[in-house]
């Protein structure tokens, strides 16, 4: 049996496992996420997202993560905060609102 999903806190970044690749957002509480999508994504958009980053079309979305993930799996990766000093929230959800 897998372990449950533990609850995203806010600064958190999601690792999204898309089909192909793997998408990033930043958790901003609530139950929303922003990270770089193209203008029509749908979840799981595989290739369309790629290129879409790829050719500066993409566009930022603060958007429900369930909304995002859609029915792909993901997971909380702070992999860095160990390695590297993270921001404090307050600025790493500014600077996320702000986009």
């Amino acid at each position: 049996m897998l372990a449950p999903i533990p609850e995203p806190k806010p600064g958190d970044l999601i690792e999204i496992f898309r089909p192909m690749y793997r998408h990033w957002a930043i958790y901003v509480g609530d139950g929303y996420v922003i990270h770089l999508a193209p203008p029509s994504e749908i979840a799981g958009a595989g290739a369309a997202s790629i290129m879409s980053a790829l050719t500066d079309k993409a566009i930022v979305k603060k958007e429900l993560l369930c909304h995002v993930a859609g029915k792909d799996k993901y997971q909380v990766n702070n992999k860095h905060d160990e390695e590297y000093t993270p921001l404090p929230l307050s600025k790493i959800i500014q600077r996320a609102e702000r986009l």
